[in-house]
C-alpha cells in the first residue's frame, strides 16, 4: 500500500472462504479489460472505457502495485480491491493532513449479488487492520449507489458527510478496526 508506514508488498495471498486476494498475474489481463469496459462497473465511476483504448493501454501484468488485490474465485479475477491514499487535495478526510487509506472495489457483473464483494472487501480490511493498527479507513461513493452503500454499512463504515464531486452527491464514511463488525 502506497504512503506512510513500510508495508511488505505483495502479501502472501489472502484466503477468505471463498476466495484468495493476491498480487495481479499476466493471465489477468482480459478480467481487468472486461472490468473497466463494463457499461455495468462504469455507472458510478464516469462511465465505461473504449475497449480499443483499454487493449492499447493495458500492460501485459495489469494492476501490479502495491495497494491492488485481485479478487481470484477458483482461480479466475472476478474483481479487484484497492487500498490507496486519498489525495489531500480531493473532498472528504477524517484527518487534517488528509492521506487516509481508501477502500475502492470493483467486480464483474457477472459475480454480483453473491457476496464476494463483502468478502474480499472484509478480508482486505483485516488484513490492513493487521498491518496498519489504528489506522482509520475511508470510503466514498455516489448516494445514487445503492449496493455500495449498502456494502459500505455492512462493513461497519460510518458516515462522515456528504458533498458534491464529480457532478453528483457522494457519501463519504469512515472505518475503524476498533469499531469494524464481522461481517
Amino acid at each position: 500500500m502506497t504512503g506512510p508506514g513500510p508495508v511488505a508488498w505483495p502479501p502472501a495471498p489472502i484466503r477468505t472462504e471463498r476466495l484468495a486476494l493476491r498480487e495481479s498475474e499476466a493471465r489477468d489481463r482480459a478480467a481487468f479489460i472486461e472490468l473497466f469496459a463494463s457499461p455495468e462497473v462504469g455507472t458510478y465511476i464516469g462511465g465505461p472505457r473504449s475497449r480499443d483504448e483499454l487493449e492499447d493501454g493495458v500492460p501485459e501484468i495489469p494492476g501490479r502495485r502495491p495497494g491492488l488485490f485481485v479478487i481470484d474465485l477458483h482461480g479466475a479475477m472476478i474483481g479487484m480491491v484497492t487500498l490507496d491514499r486519498r489525495g489531500a487535495e480531493r473532498p472528504g478526510h477524517v484527518r487534517p493532513e488528509g492521506g487516509e487509506a481508501e477502500l475502492g472495489y470493483m467486480v464483474l457483473p457477472e459475480a454480483w449479488g453473491r457476496g464476494y464483494a463483502a468478502e474480499a472487501c472484509a478480508a482486505a480490511l483485516d488484513w490492513f487492520a493487521g498491518v496498519l493498527p489504528g489506522e482509520p479507513v475511508v470510503l466514498c461513493t455516489r448516494t445514487a449507489n445503492d449496493r455500495a452503500m449498502r456494502l459500505a454499512a455492512k462493513l461497519g463504515f460510518t458516515e462522515v458527510e456528504r458533498f458534491e464531486e464529480y457532478g453528483a452527491e457522494q457519501w463519504f464514511g469512515a472505518w475503524s478496526s476498533d469499531e469494524a463488525p464481522c461481517v
